[in-house]
């Protein structure tokens, strides 16, 4: 997934090393040229045609997501999309006693004859609402392992440079505990406490448009609102007997109509990029250490809203005062009563948009109550006394396992139509000139491999199966279309950086798992087999895609697979073949669409296989090596 500060994320298979790659560096010609006719086998390579056609996304399948947009994207190609987030909360346990003592003890705390029975009188002190911004895997980010991110180390390369200039090496003083970030933090004070100092991450699926790479967080803040939601959201559809998952999408904006309280309005945020830090709130006198200076805790980077008392009052109210009742008693019970929340985000400047994994997000209450103390006198007798004492209470979103989701969530995203230039080349069952590919309620193309007829492919697939053809690769070449993107101002850091093919019958990606190589666990470090990524060039504009599915072409061949359309989309997790329904432009169902797809903002246009003659050798083709026994 491509996101700004930008992070740049291809071996390739062949029957015969040698003779592939003399024939790759080739001007292709004549099938088997420069093969010796007494030679047992002849290599060649030859391009078939591919049909295009483009197809409009209106709307998305936008629940059970594995990540959620909120804010503005203003793509110069698409258009500007607005995202917000409608969603479930839970309660980190059903029926929860706050304080010591469950409602039903408090209520008859003067009447039952025990001492260390009292009304606790739970009142809130403190609401945190945390929403952890996506990091990029350290394994990415810090190349020479010194524990200094590349988006702040001076040289990732050398784990012996000094990035804050102090004289001691970015290695050492991650070593010894000391910031790498910070010229007075040596560990040579006489009060330096190890790893007492906030980390910095490097961030992820953050998206704002910064074409010349100078801008910097601080020049989009945004106010965050978070308010009641009055709507409720069903787990399962009524329409299947309650035996199937609702499904909501992306473009139900009656989400906004059904808003109660508002509970958070928080102006000009800046994104940071450091963790969040707690510190001890009290110095025990007898240590030699000033505990209000140790850090407690600490939280990734993310939005972290604090409330007071006064401005906490919605969860005094529908939290803490709820105690015994019957709202809390399940989940289902709490659903109903507090239906969940509207998240939205609003630019105080240029557009930015988000991706949060709504898992990780939470809202803790810390409250405090009348807690019996007792205290043994010399005499022998006990004394007690009350004293406050102060708790937390969760509140949980989405809970994620390795088989379901508990919860649910569904993501609104507007945008206006796209211009006339786009329009009408969708659904239009022509072969296109150009591919328009745009992730959410976007664009997708299917292709037709060899030809548009069915019985017009299957001759030229009989034809190869009659030639005793061994495929050694198949792949599929997109080329940017780099004019129209520059015609636009497109910002190159919004540019796709991986396609996406599968099956359009099936619903099957065309790779195959068990030969494909990796090189990191990012997303764009996984099956590289396929490829499917970016190619920039010089200049760090995008030049193409190189597709391989020699799987698939050789399931054609041998195993007579059918030549079923395929579909291409882009994608933010190709390892993720996960399918969501979608709606297409006379809003019926249309084939259903990659989960990864419907969660990426970002887009492309590359050239089609109708082009003039001057695109004549950046037109859409399919390129077949192989070998063929004499």
């Amino acid at each position: 997934m491509k996101l700004c500060p930008r992070t740049c994320l291809l071996a390739i298979f062949a029957f015969s090393t040698i003779l592939l790659f003399t024939s790759c560096e080739e001007e292709i010609t004549t099938i088997g040229e420069g093969v010796a006719p007494s030679e047992p086998f002849n290599t060649g390579v030859v391009e078939y045609d591919v049909f295009a056609y483009n197809k409009r996304i209106n709307a998305v399948q936008t629940n059970q997501l594995p990540l959620y947009q909120v804010g503005y994207f203003n793509d110069p190609i698409y258009g500007r999309t607005e995202a917000s987030i409608t969603t479930q909360i839970a309660l980190s346990a059903t029926n929860p006693i706050f304080g010591d003592f469950s409602q039903a003890t408090e209520d008859i705390a003067l009447t039952d004859d025990n001492e260390d029975t009292v009304e606790e009188n739970e009142k809130v002190t403190k609401v945190v609402l945390y929403f952890p911004y996506q990091l990029v895997p350290n394994t990415l980010n810090d190349a020479d392992s010194d524990g200094v991110q590349r988006n702040v180390d001076v040289d990732d390369d050398d784990p012996d440079s000094d990035t804050d200039g102090d004289g001691i090496s970015d290695i050492t003083e991650t070593t010894q505990g000391s910031d790498p970030l910070d010229s007075e933090s040596t560990g040579e004070e006489d009060d330096f406490i190890q790893n007492n100092f906030a980390s910095r991450f490097a961030l992820d699926s953050i998206f704002f448009e910064n074409p010349t790479g100078t801008k910097t967080f601080a020049d989009f803040p945004f106010d965050f609102k978070v308010e009641q939601s009055t709507y409720f959201l069903r787990d399962l559809d009524p329409n299947s007997g309650f035996l199937e998952n609702q499904e909501y999408y992306s473009n139900e904006d009656v989400f906004a109509q059904f808003v109660g309280e508002t509970i958070v309005n928080e102006e000009d945020i800046v994104i940071s990029d450091e963790e969040y830090l707690v510190f001890g709130t009290e110095d025990d006198e007898d240590t030699e250490v000033d505990e209000t200076t140790i850090i407690e805790s600490r939280q990734n980077p993310g939005i972290r809203i604090e409330l007071d008392s006064i401005t906490g009052q919605f969860f005094q109210e529908n939290i803490i005062d709820k105690e015994g009742s019957s709202e809390l008693l399940s989940q289902a019970n709490f659903q109903n009563f507090l239906r969940g929340l509207r998240l939205s985000l609003t630019p105080k400047a240029e557009d930015i948009l988000l991706l949060l994994d709504l898992s990780q997000a939470s809202i803790t209450i810390t409250y405090e109550y009348d807690n019996v103390v007792t205290e043994d006198t010399d005499a022998g007798e006990d004394i007690k006394t009350t004293e406050r004492t102060e708790r937390d209470f969760t509140l949980n979103f989405l809970q994620v396992s390795t088989t379901a989701v508990a919860g649910n969530a569904v993501n609104t995203i507007l945008n206006p139509n796209f211009p006339a230039t786009i329009s009408s080349t969708l659904d239009t069952d022509e072969n296109a000139s150009r591919i328009y590919l745009k992730g959410g309620p976007g664009v997708y193309s299917q292709l037709r491999l060899f030809a548009e007829d069915d019985a017009e492919g299957d001759n030229i697939i009989n034809q190869i199966k009659a030639n005793n053809w061994i495929i050694n690769e198949a792949s599929l070449e997109f080329y940017v279309d780099e004019d129209e993107l520059t015609a636009n101002n497109f910002d190159p850091s919004f540019e796709a950086p991986r396609l996406y093919l599968y099956n359009s019958e099936t619903g099957f990606p065309l790779y195959n798992i068990f030969t494909e190589n990796s090189d990191s666990e990012t997303t764009l470090g996984r099956y590289l087999n396929y490829d499917g990524i970016l190619e920039r060039n010089s200049e760090g504009k995008g030049e193409k895609y190189t597709v391989r599915i020699t799987e698939y072409l050789n399931d054609i061949i041998v195993r007579d697979s059918l030549n079923h359309p395929l579909n291409l989309t882009v994608s933010s997790d190709i390892t993720q073949s996960g399918l969501q329904e979608a709606m297409g432009a006379d809003m019926s169902t249309i084939p259903e669409l990659p989960v990864m797809s419907a969660i990426n903002p970002l887009g492309t246009v590359l050239f089609g296989s109708n082009v003039p003659a001057e695109n004549e050798a950046k037109k859409l083709k399919l390129r077949v090596y192989y070998t063929e026994a004499n």
